[in-house]
């Protein structure tokens, strides 16, 4: 009897073992796993040694100001993309709601005066952009009633309000840019940088990284980034767990849309314009931040730091190519291995807490 204990404790310990991954390939994953934003931080510091190695001027001061400010449209509309994404959903209509909220800004802002202006009325530039950033919030909030109250799944509800607001914009706005003379200099604030040297911080990069500060502190130390996570990895177990999953979900396209409308104002200051036609490949960047930056496509899972290194990378590889001459076709390539590469690394590190 004692030796067929033996046997079965035996039997079970074997089993453990075998269940349990060993060795450095496991241990990478594990910690892949526990620090979403290890591998594009790895990704981002070699690019920006190769380019340094081929280019010195890479590395100046002003490229990498300049680098900056370019990464300041896509990574703060790839915060409401992280948020969405962590709930293991997708918004599709994030760049087409961007442009709305920034049109009627630059409308609502402009003087009566303006000619071929559909509703040009004046307003105080602050008012303008209260108005716009309401009108994301509105618009996030019917992304998220189709979702939770139709049972639509996120990828069509978004995709149908994509071609919505697309058209929205210029069907309403009369497809007309507004020039930056023809606007208040508030409406255009975010566009204005503080010199340090030979770099220049702008002010919307500023907010950028102020609004990542705060969702990073957020998701980490709040019931609610606790329920966004908890929602992404298992509806069903957040559920029975007491989560009320819709109204979490509800309020994250909410939130998203209050991100998206000051993404609007940003973009105003960024190119000293507004136009229905700024950003047209916006939609697949900010996913393609979200995703090389660590976070799954099936929810549960990243960080909004991996976010800001995703964004980084697009913009580094993006400049540093074109900066060694390379054509747009060789660049949109290996952006699109990237992603690629990307989500196989996001499913290995899965299958390794399988």
């Amino acid at each position: 009897m004692n030796s067929t204990v033996t046997s079965g404790v035996s039997a079970i310990d074997l089993s453990e073992e075998f269940d349990q991954p060993s060795g450095p390939l496991a241990k990478i994953q594990n910690i892949l796993h526990s620090y979403p934003y290890l591998s594009p931080l790895i990704v981002l510091l070699a690019a920006m040694a190769v380019f340094t190695v081929l280019n010195s001027r890479f590395i100046l001061p002003a490229n990498l100001s300049l680098m900056t400010q370019q990464t300041v449209i896509v990574g703060t509309l790839a915060i409401a993309q992280t948020l969405v994404i962590l709930t293991a959903g997708i918004d599709l209509s994030i760049g087409a709601i961007m442009v709305v909220a920034q049109m009627m800004m630059a409308n609502f802002a402009a003087s009566a005066s303006a000619s071929n202006v559909q509703f040009a009325l004046g307003w105080p530039w602050w008012l303008a952009v209260a108005a716009g950033v309401l009108m994301a919030v509105v618009a996030g909030a019917i992304n998220g009633f189709l979702i939770t109250r139709l049972k639509l799944p996120p990828f069509i509800v978004t995709l149908g309000t994509l071609g919505i607001f697309t058209a929205l914009s210029l069907i309403l706005f009369k497809a007309r840019t507004i020039q930056g003379p023809e606007l208040p200099d508030g409406m255009k604030v975010m566009g204005k940088a503080a010199k340090l040297g030979s770099f220049n911080l702008m002010l919307g990069v500023g907010v950028m990284l102020f609004l990542y500060g705060l969702f990073s502190y957020i998701l980490r130390n709040t019931a609610w980034g606790t329920h966004v996570y908890a929602v992404g990895d298992d509806p069903e177990a957040a559920e029975l767990s007491g989560i009320n999953v819709d109204r979490v979900l509800f309020s994250v396209y909410c939130v998203a849309g209050l991100i998206i409308g000051i993404a609007g104002w940003i973009t105003i200051g960024r190119v000293g314009s507004a136009s229905p036609n700024v950003a047209p490949n916006i939609n697949l960047e900010s996913i393609t931040a979200v995703v090389i930056g660590g976070t799954s496509l099936f929810g549960g899972r990243g960080t909004m730091i991996g976010t800001l290194l995703g964004a980084l990378i697009v913009v580094v590889f993006d400049f540093g190519l074109s900066l060694a001459g390379i054509d747009q076709g060789p660049r949109l390539l290996t952006i699109g291995l990237l992603v690629i590469a990307a989500v196989s690394l996001d499913q290995w590190i899965r299958k390794a807490k399988g």
